[in-house]
């Protein structure tokens, strides 16, 4: 109970900085924003190059360990994996888009028109 309560005020302390630009809605919209940024341009296309490594090293391990039957079995799993990995990637991928396409919610930022009260 302890440490989940130390996680949950040090990650808090961590967040409250953020708080100050609760007024200000662009500021927050550029946070978001990098956030997305980042994730699409950089974490994404690292997994769909770490997946495509994986297959490609089963590939190297099949075909270097052609005699060992246990090693073998090994580097299929890796391909296995590797292409499993990448179509469920794909798959996510294509989803989010016709979701995108179909409901229209792309190209659409946090409202900055907030309405103020008289």
């Amino acid at each position: 109970m302890n440490r989940a309560l130390l996680k949950i005020i040090s990650v808090g302390s961590l967040l409250v900085p953020y708080a100050a630009f609760a007024q200000n809605p662009q500021a927050i919209e550029g946070i978001i924003n990098r956030i997305l940024d980042t994730f699409n341009n950089i974490i994404i296309p690292l997994l769909f190059v770490f997946a495509t490594l994986i297959f490609l090293w089963g590939v190297i391990k099949y075909i270097a360990k052609g005699s060992e039957e246990k090693e073998q079995k090994a580097a299929r799993s890796l391909m296995l994996y590797g292409i499993i990995g990448l179509a469920v990637m794909l798959a996510v991928w294509g989803i989010v888009n016709i979701i995108i396409q179909y409901f229209g919610v792309g190209g659409q930022g946090i409202p900055t028109d907030i309405p103020r009260q008289p």
